[in-house]
């Protein structure tokens, strides 16, 4: 409990100190997020281009069928996996933003 001023004055100093770090922590987070997220935009559509392109230089439909299914089954693919990776990074961002304010908890008890 705060018996003087000083404590008080201390406490609140923790209580910043612990604010700022989960800040960090989630502001780090989140542009890691946001890069993976832009990331996959960019090869997606890249990848869409380059399947696009060899769409128009198909000249039999079966050819054209192959080249569809081998895309939207790669697409699907990538999709799962960055999918995934993005979940897993907002799981440690979930994480990582909780552990200074667990140390916060536990003096409070």
């Amino acid at each position: 409990m705060v018996k003087n001023l000083e404590d008080l004055q201390q406490v609140g100093k923790e209580n910043v100190d612990i604010a700022l770090k989960s800040m960090g922590v989630l502001s780090k987070g989140t542009q890691a997020i946001a890069a993976e997220i832009t990331d996959y935009s960019k090869k997606a559509f890249e990848d869409g281009t380059a399947a696009l392109e060899k769409l128009f230089g198909v000249k039999s439909f079966e050819k054209a069928i192959e080249l569809q299914t081998e895309y939207a089954k790669t697409t699907y693919e990538g999709f799962v996996a960055k999918a995934s990776k993005i979940g897993e990074l907002y799981a440690d961002l979930a994480k990582e933003t909780y552990k200074p304010l667990e140390t916060l908890m536990a003096k409070a008890k």
